[in-house]
């Protein structure tokens, strides 16, 4: 075989490989609940509309490794789920594309929260306050509550960072969620969360995955937790007798990012676009509590999954929208406060 042969097949080679090894659309998400539930309302009826093959891979979140990739131009996630301070700071560093709304959807069917230039919001999720009714009779009715040790003794759960304890810190201090942000935003306010975060120190049981804190819940190992209302859900379906206050719960949303360089970009805005349909996104809520950002698919739900979400009135009305602006503006040097707080 001559030279010219060889290197000919050599090109060839170089040219087909990177095309069978991304023959599959890579969907990337936070796992759990959650991705046994998009398994069963995207995932699937995309395959089954005779488009490609998914791979689900699960993370925690890490941009630095989206970041990576398109920094060395080996991009190999296609559609990833990001949450809502991810999705602007990603979209300012040309970590993701920016979205054909065309080949998504009419944006005036979502709300508005929901849509952004490098991406659309797919779920409306809480952070709440959740109890074991089995081990707890006078349920908990607010954030003071949860920082009372004497009317409920027992450890707190808590997620470790900055980002929501604070808030319910303010809250837990006589702090309206109307007004959290406004206090916050300055420094005697910082204070004052810090302050009653510290009361509570000696009693917190810290978690970082979600899973932990109907686990902690379970065991008996808290009393009261912090947690994603999702988490409970899960747990209410298998059996469990866990219960969510949602009183000064605060919800955000996360969403469909296409990676810059994505291998697949016409089948990742598929993706997107079925996913962001009404009927997926009804049928996403059927199998796990959070919230459809297609408002059409609210008239696709029955009553009783409609009361279970952070979007339905009762649970919504005491409830504080996430920050994403002031936690974009001031969230580092709070996360910095808080590392160091907790070491201490």
């Amino acid at each position: 075989m001559t030279r010219k042969k060889l290197l000919a097949m050599a090109a060839t080679v170089a040219v087909s490989l990177p095309v069978l090894a991304q023959s599959n659309l890579t969907v990337v998400n936070f796992g759990g609940a959650n991705g046994v539930a998009q398994q069963k309302a995207y995932i699937e009826p995309f395959e089954k509309s005779g488009n490609t093959k998914v791979t689900m891979v699960e993370y925690n979140g890490e941009m630095a490794r989206i970041k990576a990739m398109v920094e060395a131009r080996r991009v190999t996630w296609d559609v990833v789920e990001v949450e809502s301070p991810d999705i602007s700071r990603g979209c300012d560093e040309g970590l993701f594309e920016k979205l054909d709304w065309s080949k998504v959807g009419n944006k005036a069917d979502f709300q508005p929260a929901a849509v952004h230039e490098c991406g659309v919001g797919t779920f409306v999720w809480s952070t709440v306050m959740a109890y074991n009714a089995d081990k707890i009779q006078n349920p908990p009715t607010s954030w003071a509550d949860f920082w009372n040790v004497g009317k409920y003794p027992g450890k707190r759960g808590m997620r470790k960072g900055a980002r929501y304890n604070l808030e319910f810190a303010l809250m837990a201090d006589g702090v309206k969620p109307a007004d959290v942000y406004k206090v916050l935003a300055t420094r005697e306010g910082a204070d004052r969360a810090f302050r009653k975060m510290t009361e509570l120190k000696p009693h917190i049981q810290w978690w970082e995955a979600g899973a932990q804190p109907p686990q902690f819940l379970v065991a008996g190992d808290v009393a009261l937790s912090t947690v994603y209302n999702g988490r409970i859900d899960a747990a209410q379906r298998e059996g469990r007798n866990l219960k969510i206050n949602w009183v000064g719960s605060i919800y955000d949303l996360d969403y469909w990012v296409i990676p810059k360089g994505s291998p697949n970009k016409e089948a990742a805005h598929r993706f997107i676009a079925l996913a962001s349909t009404p009927e997926a996104q009804a049928n996403y809520a059927r199998n796990i509590a959070y919230g459809p950002t297609n408002n059409k698919a609210l008239a696709l739900l029955d009553a009783k999954t409609l009361a279970e979400l952070p979007t339905a009135p009762t649970n919504a009305k005491e409830a504080l929208q996430f920050n994403v602006g002031f936690w974009a503006d001031q969230g580092e040097a709070l996360e910095r406060r808080f590392a160091s707080w907790a070491a201490q």
